[in-house]
């Protein structure tokens, strides 16, 4: 039985860990450095935490959908990376860069000329200090959103390519970078001037400089896949509809995924102050806990990709159900955990009781929510991209999402207006459903779906 549903192979085992290994190290940096953020500007104020984090919401916007772009490319780039294509590979990160590049422009255009409107659809029109904080965070923030786009694509295209050891190097230089420039900038050390919220921003764009800098000079010497300057003109029409067939439903899948969460942030500030300052504590918690989910998603989309590009049909089947094995036991860890540090952290800000016990409330939500957040992870992030199977995954995301958790969460918290406990979960009901709806998925074997590749013209 553990043949045939779990995979037994030590080789699996040992390619999982190359590629997820970094990976959490990675993600470990980064949620270091955004808790790091988050108690710096803890000591502050509870306005300038507020502002900042619901800023930081239109900016997780943009991520969630330049990741769309470059998970759609790895889903890709994988298999032809497996099937040793590199031609294609290099037409896949053409068209990735060039998508993601104009949206980071649009993006970029929209924090130049509209940040107070922007902000203002995150708070209550008298969370006049909140927005002020939030709009300057935006305006210190322009410059990430260009350097995103190259990082974000390049990154996901060297883990296709089992080479997740260079992100990790990135991010380990961003991390030093970020944090001391965050406590120097925000408290005003070694003679500058206390920045604030502004200095946290700044903080944050120069770790990026770095980060994205490491990753480019790494990726262009790169003597396997010789990727250079002048192959972000080559032709690639022939590949621009296959592109789109796998990547579109992957951009819309986590680009309404990011609205909808800047949905939730949006009913989250017409709750109040508190409750945006309660989950931004929550949030980071959640991401300290789940550091092994993003590890083993990763590997999963790229693992699956890689295995159906070798043609082993039978063996991709059965890491997915070694995958959704792994899923739960990660989300029943991260449970745990959760219930061990959260106390803990919560005691550390600068927060009025009344958000304390709001944190508290929504940290026993999160318990539960995390469970199934791991399980479905790991499948929709993971194996059931990996397989190609980006549309079922865009209707599962769209249809819990707006018809579930968005009503609901508005029902709750704004009609309602349930304990803090009862609103978490209403807002993130959609996690629930969407395991169960994608354990029947992964059982059908629909999820596997043939990419065709056209290579036709000479490297």
């Amino acid at each position: 039985m553990a043949g045939k549903y779990i995979e037994t192979d030590t080789r699996f085992y040992k390619r999982l860990l190359v590629i997820a290994v970094p990976v959490i190290l990675q993600s470990l940096i980064t949620t270091g450095v955004n808790l790091v953020d988050n108690i710096m500007l803890g000591q502050l104020t509870e306005t300038a935490l507020s502002g900042s984090t619901q800023a930081n919401q239109f900016i997780t916007l943009y991520t969630f959908v330049t990741m769309g772009i470059s998970m759609g490319a790895s889903v890709l780039s994988s298999r032809y990376w497996g099937a040793r294509d590199l031609v294609s590979l290099k037409k896949v990160i053409t068209i990735a860069l060039r998508f993601s590049l104009a949206l980071a422009l649009c993006f970029t255009a929209a924090n130049v000329f509209f940040p107070q409107y922007i902000m203002s659809l995150y708070f209550q029109p008298d969370a006049v200090g909140e927005i002020a904080a939030g709009v300057t965070y935006l305006r210190w923030s322009t410059g990430c959103f260009v350097l995103m786009a190259i990082s974000l694509v390049l990154t996901n295209i060297l883990r296709s390519m089992s080479l997740s050891a260079v992100p990790l190097l990135a991010s380990a230089c961003a991390f030093g970078i970020n944090i001391g420039a965050n406590y120097v900038l925000i408290f005003g050390k070694l003679g500058f001037p206390a920045m604030g919220v502004a200095g946290a921003a700044l903080g944050t764009f120069l770790a990026r400089i770095v980060e994205t800098g490491v990753i480019m000079v790494s990726f262009f010497r790169n003597q396997r896949l010789r990727y250079r300057l002048k192959d972000i003109l080559r032709p690639c029409k022939d590949l621009v509809m296959e592109f789109l067939r796998i990547s579109v439903p992957v951009m819309l899948s986590d680009s309404l995924l990011g609205l909808g969460d800047n949905v939730l942030a949006i009913i989250m500030g017409q709750i109040g102050s508190g409750f945006v300052s309660a989950n931004s504590i929550t949030v980071l918690v959640q991401r300290v806990s789940t550091i092994f989910i993003s590890g083993l998603s990763f590997s999963g989309c790229f693992l699956t990709g890689q295995t159906l590009g070798e043609g082993r049909t039978k063996e991709a089947y059965r890491q997915g159900y070694t995958y959704l094995f792994l899923g739960a036991v990660v989300g029943v860890g991260a449970a745990l955990i959760i219930q061990g540090i959260s106390g803990r952290i919560i005691e550390v800000y600068k927060i009025t009781d009344e958000t304390k016990e709001i944190a508290r409330q929504l940290m026993n939500a999160l318990c539960v929510i995390v469970v199934f957040r791991s399980t479905n992870s790991i499948l929709t992030k993971g194996v059931l991209r990996g397989g190609g199977d980006t549309r079922f995954l865009l209707m599962a995301d769209m249809s819990t999402m707006w018809l579930v958790a968005v009503p609901l969460g508005m029902l709750g918290g704004l009609v309602l207006r349930l304990p803090a406990f009862w609103t978490y979960l209403f807002l993130y009901s959609d996690q629930i459903i969407k395991a169960v709806w994608c354990v029947s998925r992964l059982r059908s074997g629909k999820w596997i779906k043939k990419i065709d590749a056209h290579a036709d013209c000479a490297d």
